[in-house]
């Protein structure tokens, strides 16, 4: 039973995907003109072209900073209902921590937290 369950499954999801991309031909319209691919700047052509790239130190701290506030949903989550997790979720929760401790010393002692 599980089995014919996964094959309908993957069948939607890989019909869905041929839908959206037939769906998007059929709609989409015509393709983009060199004119049309041109970067908006209030309707005059634009000035210079853009050279300017995001430093790699801009993506690392991205990065860190939404694991660190997936940590901070979790340490909520796990505050809700801590009373029925008992000695085990507390002694889950500290290696938890610890992990992730971990991971910010490291980042920290890389340099990825430094901006200069």
């Amino acid at each position: 039973m599980t089995t014919l369950a996964v094959i309908i499954f993957m069948a939607l999801v890989a019909g869905s995907a041929v839908a959206m991309v037939a769906i998007s031909r059929v709609l989409g319209g015509k393709p983009l003109t060199a004119a049309k691919d041109v970067p908006y700047e209030c309707g005059m052509p634009p000035a210079e072209k853009p050279n300017t790239l995001f430093s790699v130190r801009f993506y690392k701290v991205a990065l860190l900073f939404v694991v660190f506030d997936i940590e901070i949903v979790f340490l909520y989550l796990w505050a809700s209902i801590v009373r029925e997790l008992g000695f085990f979720g507390l002694v889950e929760i500290f290696v938890f921590i610890a992990i992730l401790m971990a991971a910010f010393f490291f980042a920290w002692w890389k340099g990825d937290l430094n901006w200069e």
